[in-house]
C-alpha cells in the first residue's frame, strides 16, 4: 500500500517512495498525472510530507505522533471521496507500471547476457543476416518470439498491441543491437530479405493503417499523443528545420530535396529507435490533399521516413 512509504521516516523508506515517484513520473501509462493530483490534494511535495490541518512546517514532534497524524490523514482521505478516488486512482496506476519496470529492467538483464550486446555495430548489413544472427542467439530470438508472437500475420491485426510490442522490443534491448536492426537494408530483389525485414520493423501490423492517413494528420496527431518523441527526433536530427520553414517555400524544397542537413550523430539514431511502435513510424501519404498542404505534407514524410540521415 503506497501510504505505508509515508508512516516511516526511515532513510531506506524515504529512497523508496523517491523510487516510486520518480517511476511513476515518468510511466506513460497516466500514472505521472494522477501523482500530480495527489501532491495537489495531500500537500505532497517529493518526499517532503505535510498533512493539511495535521502538520505544519515547523512541526517538531517525534516519529510516533507523525505516525499517528498518517494514520490520520489516511482516515480523511478515505471518507473524502474525492481524495480516495484520487489514491485509488494512483495506486492502481503506479501497481501497472511497477510490475512493467520490473519486467523491464529483467529484459535488460537478459539482454546484457547476449553475445549480440558485445558486438560493436556495423554499417551495411542485411536484415535476412540480421534475423540469422538474432534467431540463433538464445536471448534475442526469446525477445523476437514474444514480440512477433503479437504481430503475426496469421491473426487479426491489433496495431495497438503491435506497436506497443515493437517498443518493448526495440527500448530495452542495447542501443548497439537496435541499431543493428532498424538500420538493415536488402539488395533488390531478394524476396527471403525484404520479408526479415517486414518482420524485424513491423510490417504491416504496426504501420499499415487502411486507408493510410496523410503525414498532416499524423503530425496532428503526435501532437496530441507523442509530441515530446517527435520534438526531440526533430531537435536531435533536424534542428534546422522550424516552425518559420513550414510556410517558407524554399525552405520547404531545399529541405525535400535532401540538401538541408540532419545530424545522424548518436543521439539522433537513438531519438529515431524511440519513435519504432509508435504513430510517428506509421505509413502515410501526401495523397489527395489540397495543392497548399502538398508541401508541408512532403516536408513531414521527408522527415519522418527518409533515411537519408543513416544512409
Amino acid at each position: 500500500v503506497l501510504f505505508m512509504y509515508f508512516t516511516s521516516i526511515s532513510a531506506a523508506q524515504t529512497a523508496d517512495c523517491v523510487h516510486l515517484r520518480e517511476q511513476c513520473i515518468n510511466a506513460a501509462n497516466g500514472c505521472g498525472s494522477v501523482w500530480n493530483i495527489v501532491e495537489d490534494v495531500c500537500n505532497i511535495s517529493g518526499t517532503e510530507l505535510s498533512f493539511r490541518q495535521h502538520r505544519s512546517s515547523r512541526d517538531q514532534r517525534h516519529p510516533e505522533e507523525l505516525e499517528n497524524d498518517c494514520s490520520i490523514t489516511k482516515q480523511h482521505c478515505r471518507e473524502d471521496p474525492y481524495c480516495f478516488l484520487v489514491y485509488k486512482s494512483f495506486q492502481q496506476a503506479c501497481q501497472v507500471d511497477t510490475a512493467k519496470y520490473n519486467i523491464s529492467t529483467e529484459t535488460k538483464l537478459q539482454w546484457s547476457l547476449s553475445a549480440l550486446s558485445k558486438q560493436a555495430y556495423t554499417t551495411n548489413r542485411t536484415c535476412l543476416d540480421v534475423n540469422k544472427e538474432c534467431v540463433e542467439d538464445e536471448v534475442c530470438n526469446k525477445q523476437l518470439s514474444l514480440y512477433l508472437k503479437v504481430c503475426s500475420v496469421n491473426k487479426k491485426c491489433n496495431m495497438e498491441e503491435c506497436q506497443a510490442a515493437i517498443r518493448f522490443f526495440y527500448q530495452n534491448m542495447p542501443f548497439e543491437v537496435a541499431q543493428m536492426m532498424t538500420f538493415c537494408d536488402c539488395n533488390q530483389p531478394d524476396e527471403s530479405c525484404h520479408r526479415a525485414k517486414e518482420l524485424l520493423h513491423g510490417k504491416p501490423c504496426a504501420v499499415t493503417a487502411v486507408p493510410s492517413p496523410s503525414c498532416l494528420n499524423v503530425i496532428h496527431m503526435c501532437e496530441e499523443n507523442e509530441l515530446k518523441k517527435y520534438t526531440t527526433f526533430q531537435s536531435k536530427c533536424w534542428r534546422h528545420v522550424t516552425k518559420k520553414c513550414y510556410n517558407d517555400k524554399a525552405c520547404l524544397e531545399t529541405l525535400i530535396k535532401g540538401d538541408m542537413p540532419c545530424s545522424a550523430n548518436a543521439d539522433c539514431k537513438a531519438a529515431y529507435i524511440s519513435n519504432w511502435g509508435t504513430m510517428l513510424r506509421m505509413e502515410c501519404t501526401c495523397q489527395n490533399l489540397p495543392p497548399t498542404e502538398h508541401s508541408l505534407c512532403k516536408l513531414f514524410h521527408h522527415i519522418l521516413h527518409s533515411k537519408s540521415c543513416f544512409s
